[in-house]
């Protein structure tokens, strides 16, 4: 047929949530939830962590700082926050009831949460569900072979069907299959909700149909560089520098470096004992 007029392009593009342009952010129609960094919300299409697609979260370890990134959204989900705030806009007005949170669940983490971390952050933790996987039967061994954890990826795509779960994080095993990405993919255009899939930074040279992939790396204490590898729009090419929520108490918290030639301005420590002394030599004398 005829090619497209450029109004008609351009109507086009505002219509359909699945259509952008090359230099600009698509998603603008797609229902997300704020991340808590003004910085990264500006890059991410839509503003935000956006619902029914799956994230891919690219790490060189467990613990760079990747559940304090992820905290602010999850307490707004937990607590029923981001339901209040999709109410707003009518065509994600939300059927249950904003004032109630969602559920987190945590697929297969790799170490023990800690909770009062969580709970620092706003999270609430009767919302919060962690599940293991578990070893099959017998019979399934050579599943297991062709396909690691699978109980706990049917599991996923089960509470991403669901309707009931607010969040989905999981840590699949290191050999993750194409195919098993394709299927959490699927599963997550059903899901309302963000979905974070924590993999191994050498998994950023394989191809992978997550919308969005950002790799993380931990920059100083409290702080994270978050490189975007891909998303719905022009490429990102320097990282950004996030700092990320504090959880210890101030006594706790690291030190500011002072700037070259510059004297930390501490106050003076006064010391008690020779006054000690002066004393202690009047008595004897």
């Amino acid at each position: 047929g005829r090619p497209l007029r450029p109004a008609t392009a351009a109507s086009s593009v505002q219509a359909h949530p699945l259509l952008w342009r090359a230099n600009q952010l698509g998603g603008g129609g797609l229902p997300t939830v704020s991340t808590g960094f003004a910085a990264l919300d500006a890059q991410l299409p839509g503003g935000g962590w956006p619902h029914r697609v799956l994230t891919e979260l690219l790490l060189p370890h467990p613990g760079v700082g990747e559940m304090r990134l992820l905290a602010p959204a999850l307490a707004a989900i937990s607590t029923g926050e981001a339901d209040a705030a999709a109410a707003v806009l009518p065509m994600h007005r939300p059927a249950r009831d904003p004032a109630q949170g969602r559920c987190v669940m945590l697929f297969d983490p790799p170490a023990a949460l800690a909770a009062w971390v969580l709970g620092q952050l706003g999270v609430d933790l009767r919302q919060v569900l962690v599940v293991h996987g578990r070893e099959g039967a017998r019979g399934a061994v050579v599943l297991r072979r062709l396909l690691p954890s699978a109980d706990l990826l049917w599991a996923m795509e089960q509470a991403l069907r669901s309707g009931h779960v607010g969040a989905v994080l999981a840590w699949p095993p290191d050999r993750l299959r194409a195919d098993a990405v394709r299927r959490l993919q699927l599963a997550a255009a059903q899901h309302d909700g963000p979905v974070f899939l924590f993999r191994d930074i050498r998994s950023r040279l394989e191809a992978s149909p997550a919308p969005l992939r950002l790799a993380l790396h931990a920059q100083g204490p409290g702080r994270l560089s978050v490189h975007l590898l891909k998303r719905r729009g022009p490429a990102l090419l320097r990282p950004l520098s996030i700092e990320l929520p504090s959880v210890l108490p101030p006594p706790m918290q690291p030190m500011p470096m002072p700037m070259p030639g510059l004297r930390p301005r501490y106050a003076p420590v006064v010391s008690a004992q020779p006054a000690l002394g002066k004393a202690g030599s009047a008595r004897s004398a």
